[in-house]
């Protein structure tokens, strides 16, 4: 299976007045979780830049458990849970861990993504050895 794995603190900017995590702010760590997958996967942004071939979001859900507060160390696993002939699905779990405290989950999300190949913006086909994942 193949996983990348991010974690940091939830700062002040990223909570409403109440000190809790805003929806947006999920997205932004899936974001980056999915950022660090795909560079995992041999896509860092370099080589993104150099090839015109970028991993283009489709489809994004996030189902909300528990919020996540100010100061938490928020932890987001992404993996490539499926993936055929034009798209993959990546999964994110998302857990948050208060100072001295034990982690919970906070939020699951899904994204479908495309390659796409810039500047055309055509579709392209997943690479081979995406099709069946076994790191």
């Amino acid at each position: 299976m193949i996983e990348a794995e991010i974690s940091e603190t939830v700062p002040f900017y990223d909570t409403d007045c109440g000190g809790v995590v805003s929806n947006i702010a999920y997205l932004r760590y899936v974001e980056k979780a999915r950022t660090a997958l795909f560079a995992g996967l041999g896509m860092p942004a370099s080589e993104m830049m150099a090839t015109g071939l970028f991993p283009a979001v489709v489809r994004t859900e996030i189902d909300y458990r528990s919020p996540a507060r100010l100061g938490d160390e928020i932890r987001i696993v992404a993996r490539l849970a499926a993936v055929e002939k034009v798209r993959a699905i990546c999964e994110f779990r998302l857990t948050a861990t208060a100072p001295g405290g034990e982690p919970r989950p906070v939020a699951a999300a899904s994204q479908v993504v495309a390659l796409i190949q810039l500047p055309e913006g055509r579709p392209r086909r997943m690479p081979p050895e995406w099709l069946n994942p076994t790191v």
